[in-house]
């Protein structure tokens, strides 16, 4: 009897270096971000994606500067150069507001990963967050 698992064949090994290269050019994780966090190697600018200023100072991730979806434009994203790399995140798996960040980024041409999981992937990891309208550093929450 075949099971879902492997009632379709896996992908050759080239079309699976080919599609999770893919996804790993375009996603990361709460703990790769943390780790750079932590280490002070962060050679990106977080973006907390979502929500309304209150929400972001009810809880955010540390280090993550709030600027919603909407507020992206070139005149705003004339702040950083062009070859900064941002990582984007919303509430997590249930909102696509960092997706509408990654995309309007991607067609300004600015680099842009997504963090997976988002607020609900940081919570699930144990990982703390900042409170108040301050940025804020893991370093200091650990």
């Amino acid at each position: 009897m075949m099971s879902e698992v492997t009632r379709y064949p896996a992908a050759s090994s080239d079309q699976a270096i080919a599609h999770f290269g893919n996804r790993l050019s375009v996603e990361t994780d709460c703990d790769d971000v943390a780790t750079a966090l932590k280490s002070g190697t962060a050679e990106f600018v977080l973006l907390h994606c979502v929500g309304t200023p209150q929400a972001y100072a009810r809880r955010h991730v540390p280090g993550a500067i709030h600027l919603p979806h909407r507020e992206i434009s070139e005149a705003r994203m004339a702040e950083w150069p062009k070859e900064t790399l941002f990582v984007v995140y919303c509430a997590g798996p249930h909102c696509n507001g960092a997706d509408k960040a990654a995309f309007k980024l991607a067609s300004l041409g600015r680099p842009v990963k997504l963090m997976i999981g988002g607020i609900t992937g940081w919570a699930d990891e144990g990982l703390p967050f900042a409170q108040g309208g301050e940025v804020g550093k893991l370093a200091d929450l650990l």
